[in-house]
């Protein structure tokens, strides 16, 4: 992305272009008339530099209100699909080389393929295969739907790139066990490679928090996870990262509107909770969908309800059993290190609810309702077939 010399047309092209997009719906004839409005008044050369000035802005834009750009992929795929996800890491690449120290781009396929000499839009229609008009369309609905977003609560470098506190030995064998528990067909492996694994995560975590105590005299903050849900049925989803995220000393605040689940803790306990919600969500899946289709007496479809029924309930049972197991992992833990894990224990969990109230200082309770017992009693029976059952035998 570069700037032309001739700035003045470039900036009046970039701002209408932003005030047109804000106020665009989206849809085709939408974008077509914000684009016949911009190039019946400017040369397709400056326009390239102003759509290269108007995204650049709007990145900016995003950062100041606490977006990440993780972040911003994860919304933009979702609300305008995934064909946006090449361009954009064009654009967050391009804005990385400006504040190259600020933040990393983990997870974000984004690379300088480019001259950097010229808008990056103008080269879109030979490197991306995009007429001017489609990459003028595509940059009108990015700005439009990323100045609409709202401000979230700042996070930090920590909260884009997502670093943890687990030892990466112990992380690629959990990730191991559960692809393997995701791919079986029968419940009983998936069980013991689940158990396996939340087992070597939790006693990894316990061992952390004594060798890596909080500061004292609560100065400690805790770190922020940011984890994405994908559709359908994210509310019930949400109350899965509720769960695990309550049993292995986190909390969790869900911010619907944008199907996003804020994960705050130590961050061993967040490596914990992001592969587990990560493969249970895998293995909740593959049992929902093993139980079909169900209607209605008079011939409706039930099975919305009876999903969201299922979901609720594999969630609320997955936290009973973690909860128990953690209780048992954590007085062993205690016992082994004569009582010094206790006040690490408090001392994180103090600056675990400090954070939380620093960035949410208002927090709704919401509660869900079930209308399909079948479901709630299938989804049970789910929960209690991918058994986390923390026992060392698991490791034996």
């Amino acid at each position: 992305m570069t700037r032309t010399t001739d700035a003045e047309p470039v900036a009046h092209a970039a701002a209408l272009l932003t005030e047109l997009a804000v106020g665009c719906s989206g849809g085709e004839e939408d974008v077509g008339r914000v684009r016949a409005v911009l190039v019946g008044r400017w040369a397709d050369a400056v326009l390239d530099a102003a759509a290269d000035r108007a995204l650049l802005e709007t990145v900016d834009a995003l950062w100041v209100r606490g977006w990440t750009p993780r972040d911003a992929v994860e919304v933009l795929r979702r609300r305008l699909g995934t064909g946006v996800v090449a361009p954009l890491g064009d654009v967050l690449a391009a804005d990385a080389r400006r504040r190259p120290a600020t933040w990393s781009l983990a997870g974000v396929d984004a690379t300088v393929w480019w001259d950097v000499g010229s808008p990056l839009v103008t080269q879109w229609r030979t490197g991306r295969g995009l007429p001017h008009g489609e990459a003028l369309g595509w940059v009108v609905r990015v700005v439009g739907a990323a100045r609409r977003l709202p401000a979230l609560p700042a996070v930090g470098p920590a909260g884009d790139d997502g670093a943890g506190g687990a030892d990466p030995r112990i992380l690629a064998r959990v990730r191991g066990l559960l692809a393997k528990a995701e791919s079986t067909s029968f419940p009983e492996e998936a069980e013991a490679l689940s158990a396996k694994a939340q087992e070597l995560m939790a006693r990894h975590a316990l061992e952390r928090a004594v060798v890596d105590p909080a500061p004292r005299g609560g100065a400690a903050s805790a770190s922020v996870r940011r984890l994405w849900l994908d559709a359908p049925y994210t509310s019930a989803k949400s109350s899965l990262v509720h769960q695990v995220a309550g049993a292995n000393r986190c909390r969790a605040v869900s911010l619907a509107a944008l199907d996003l689940v804020t994960v705050i803790g130590w961050p061993t306990d967040l490596d914990t909770v992001e592969l587990l919600v990560t493969s249970l969500l895998v293995q909740a899946g593959r049992a929902m969908a093993a139980e079909g289709s169900r209607g209605s007496r008079t011939g409706g479809s039930r099975t919305r309800s009876f999903r969201h029924a299922f979901l609720l309930s594999y969630a609320t049972r997955i936290g009973e059993r973690l909860r128990e197991a953690g209780a048992t992992a954590q007085e062993e833990a205690v016992r082994e290190s004569d009582g010094a894990l206790l006040p690490v224990l408090a001392a994180r969990g103090e600056a675990v609810e400090r954070t939380t109230a620093e960035l949410f200082p208002t927090i709704t309770t919401k509660r869900f309702s079930v209308g399909n017992a079948a479901g709630w009693r299938a989804g049970r029976e789910a929960a209690d077939a991918a058994s986390l059952h923390l026992g060392r035998e698991a490791l034996e």
